[in-house]
């Protein structure tokens, strides 16, 4: 079973940074892909960022500038920096990790964490 577990969301001004952690109980090299998704209030749960199958980063139209994936696979963790925040940005985020077999992909997600940005 794979565990993982956001940190780092809350309150933040506009214009403001965060930076979000999210700690897996496996050695993340598992994972085929890794990544984050946000959900707001009455939305779809979209991608954010993440790792791509290819070893490469993919982002958002909306975040892109602003925002930053990167690992530390010694500690088996994925983080998302966020600058520039915007209203806009006000969501839950997600963690997201994906095996891939032949004939399957088994997604695993974490609890979310909030993130605000209001004034």
């Amino acid at each position: 079973q794979v565990q993982l577990v956001e940190s780092g969301g809350g309150l933040v001004q506009p214009g403001g940074s965060l930076r979000l952690s999210c700690a897996a109980s496996r050695s993340i090299k598992d994972f085929t892909t890794m990544g984050w998704y946000r959900q707001a209030p009455g939305n779809q749960r979209d991608l954010v960022a993440a790792f791509t199958s290819r070893g490469t980063t993919t982002y958002a139209d909306s975040v892109k500038g602003r925002f930053t994936i990167s690992k530390d696979n010694a500690k088996n963790t994925v983080y998302l920096q966020m600058n520039s925040l915007k209203p806009q940005d006000t969501a839950v985020y997600y963690c997201n990790a994906q095996i891939w077999s032949t004939d399957s992909a088994e997604p695993f997600w974490g609890k979310g964490t909030q993130v605000t940005v209001s004034s």
